[in-house]
């Protein structure tokens, strides 16, 4: 029942905004409280699912998501896109945009959230789109595979991250097979199935077009590169040198601390100021008033982000994922199968990564002892069950609309279809690797 009442109340969710064009923030306000009630929660405990489910979730993606505009703003206005733009097109050609960005993505998603390297690779996509008279979600539906794969796939991402150490598997084994199986998933998601996305035309968002400016208006591509990876290095040190110091160190909690990526995205944002806006010859007031314009670009967003937070946390406090792993857990089904089925149905229902994972190992780690299946690749088919068909309850998937301009059925036909196909591919890989090593 409560998956039949979860199924309902998407459907219901999808209908209020497309049929009867109701605001997304009240759609997902009115969906909420609907299921909450059907699943047997009294108005009270509703009422605090909702609130604790838009402030878990504003919570942790505000500050990344409004510095990341921020970031991509001055990047777009001061000409560093461009520059950035037309460096890549004249190394790689504009036949091959794609490609580059696809492997651009996979470099970017290994250190970085989602939402950060989105934040710092859709303007770029965008920028080149218009530059050069390409279909923006043509070329830009390589990175976002790229990017959705690491994340689900690879540690130190949360979700992966949190259950190899529930699992007590091996990271560096974990990261190797998951590189293996990340390949062919990229290619399969990213780059067959966004060839067939041509013929999606629509306008990206013209508030991360960057201005076309001259030669000598725009900054030099080492400002320009160094300022947009900024991130990137300062979260790729602190991954790469913390676990060789020692604990309680200067050096390490210096990293550590320059690692987060609210403080990465942070110092990028200060130091573009000064590269990408002062030493360019704008005044302080004309930077303040780019970044707010950044912000207000997204502010909608956050109430989209806040509202399917709300819904993910009444299913969960309703016990969908519960029940959906009691289902599945006396299934006669492979181990691997098994972990990524029921990670599957509760990303779907419930729309986050992380709890879908994170119920899931809960569930398996008796199965790896009973059967003693390889925990690396459990890690990995968990994962991969993790990012099964994204939809109206997923933040990121309001976040490619939002900046794609897509229509919700394109929306699903895109998006929806990506994601799918790198959980599907994720779980023959484990499948393929599973089967050489044993």
């Amino acid at each position: 029942m409560p998956l039949t009442i979860t199924l309902l109340g998407i459907l219901a969710l999808i209908a209020l905004i497309s049929i009867v064009r109701l605001h997304t923030f009240l759609a997902f306000l009115a969906v909420s409280i609907g299921v909450g009630l059907a699943l047997g929660l009294t108005p009270l405990v509703i009422l605090d699912a909702v609130q604790k489910g838009i402030g878990s979730t504003l919570g942790s993606i505000t500050s990344i998501i409004a510095l990341g505009a921020m970031l991509g703003k001055l990047v777009a206005q001061s000409g560093a896109a461009q520059r950035i733009a037309i460096n890549m097109m004249e190394l790689v050609g504009t036949r091959h945009a794609r490609w580059a960005f696809m492997v651009t993505g996979f470099i970017v998603g290994l250190p970085l959230f989602y939402s950060v390297g989105f934040m710092l690779l859709a303007p770029l996509v965008i920028t080149v789109a218009y530059r050069y008279k390409l279909p923006a979600l043509y070329i830009g539906l390589p990175m976002l595979a790229s990017l959705s794969v690491t994340q689900g796939y690879l540690p130190p991402h949360p979700a992966p991250l949190a259950i190899l150490k529930q699992f007590n598997a091996d990271m560096g084994l974990t990261l190797f097979y998951g590189v293996l199986v990340s390949i062919p998933a990229i290619l399969v998601s990213g780059a067959l199935f966004g060839s067939t996305l041509k013929r999606y035309t629509t306008l990206p968002n013209p508030a991360f077009i960057a201005p076309d400016l001259q030669e000598d208006q725009m900054p030099s591509a080492t400002v320009s590169f160094l300022t947009v990876l900024l991130p990137i290095l300062l979260i790729g040190l602190s991954t790469l040198f913390v676990p060789f110091l020692p604990e309680g160190t200067f050096i390490r909690q210096t990293l550590l601390f320059l690692g987060e990526p609210i403080v990465s995205m942070f110092c990028a944002v200060l130091v573009a100021t000064f590269t990408l806006g002062l030493q360019r010859g704008k005044s302080m007031p004309e930077v303040t008033s780019l970044l707010a314009e950044a912000v207000k670009d997204v502010a909608l967003l956050f109430l989209i982000f806040g509202g399917a937070g709300a819904l993910k946390q009444v299913l969960t406090e309703g016990g969908v994922n519960q029940s959906i792993a009691d289902m599945m857990h006396d299934s006669s089904l492979h181990p691997y199968v098994l972990a990524w089925g029921m990670a599957a149905l509760i990303r779907v229902c419930v729309g986050s990564s992380t709890v879908s994972g994170i119920t899931t190992a809960g569930f398996v780690t008796p199965l790896l002892t009973a059967t003693g299946v390889e925990p690396n690749l459990m890690v990995l088919s968990i994962g991969a069950g993790s990012m099964m068909f994204s939809h109206v309850n997923d933040t990121g998937f309001w976040l490619f609309r939002e900046y794609f301009q897509l229509s919700m059925a394109d929306t699903l036909k895109t998006w929806s279809i990506m994601e799918t196909l790198v959980s599907v591919s994720g779980l023959a890989g484990v499948m393929i690797v599973n089967a050489v090593i044993t």
